[in-house]
């Protein structure tokens, strides 16, 4: 059977749905991955420190500027709109029982796409905190020009994204993994399965209905039903199609 219809008909058949994304969900709305050729660590190096010592914790508290250049230079895409993968997600909602999405990405794609049950792992850049009296602001109240400082005590502006040396939200986390333990499938898609706590939510999945959407190979490839080797855009919106085909029909 075609991989897309034979995961189209595991999702039609599951009792409750999780899905899983990563970065590749939101390369084709033009933001890079981290690991790829074309990927964030792979990028002409204008700064003098790897990605993974830029957007560390530490580097944020002893050399903030540089962390705020990068992090705007380099995180921030205010023209990315949802892609496909992110519109048949939001689709999935109204057309099987899916309970919700986990996402390691900061983009906020998928809120805007419109699915309304989202787990953000690892933050979002839609919100930041003043370190001091953690009064609470928008992306559009971030000064870009200067360390932002918050405007009711002078305390500076992080961003509401996990950085290196940081852990995820526990509270999240364990709801994530509570999920993914009682889901029927998993749907993991545009994410290379590499990097924790996140990929280790596979190891909570009691299912037999794991289906794995990625242009390179993952270490769970060998216990997925289904594994479709093409763009998170494609492949969800052909899928999200036979969803819609056999809800008209039945």
């Amino acid at each position: 059977m075609n991989e897309i219809l034979k995961a189209a008909e595991l999702l039609l058949k599951a009792s409750s749905i999780v899905v899983l994304t990563g970065a590749g969900a939101s390369t084709e709305s033009g933001i890079p991955d981290f690991r790829s050729s074309k990927g964030l660590y792979n990028r002409p190096k204008k700064f003098d420190y790897p990605a993974e010592v830029l957007l560390s914790h530490s580097f944020f508290v002893n050399k903030t500027d540089i962390f705020y250049e990068y992090y705007f230079s380099h995180l921030i895409y205010e023209d990315a709109k949802p892609n496909d993968c992110h519109k048949a997600l939001a689709e999935m909602e109204k057309l099987c029982n899916l309970k919700t999405i986990i996402t390691q990405n900061i983009d906020g794609l998928h809120q805007e796409a419109g699915s309304t049950r989202v787990i953000e792992l690892h933050g979002t850049i839609k919100r930041y905190n003043c370190t001091k009296c953690n009064a609470q602001y928008g992306l559009a109240d971030i000064d870009r020009k200067a360390v932002p400082k918050c405007s009711k005590c002078g305390g500076i502006i992080k961003p509401d994204v996990v950085l290196y040396e940081e852990p995820l939200n526990e509270k999240e986390l364990i709801k994530a993994a509570h999920l993914t333990s009682g889901a029927d499938a998993l749907l993991v898609i545009g994410t290379s399965l590499v990097v924790y706590p996140a990929a280790g939510l596979l190891n909570y999945y009691k299912g037999n209905k794991l289906i794995i959407i990625n242009l390179g190979s993952t270490p769970y490839d060998k216990n997925a039903t289904v594994v479709i080797r093409e763009s998170a855009g494609k492949a969800m919106k052909r899928i999200v199609s036979v969803l819609k085909e056999n809800r008209s029909g039945a």
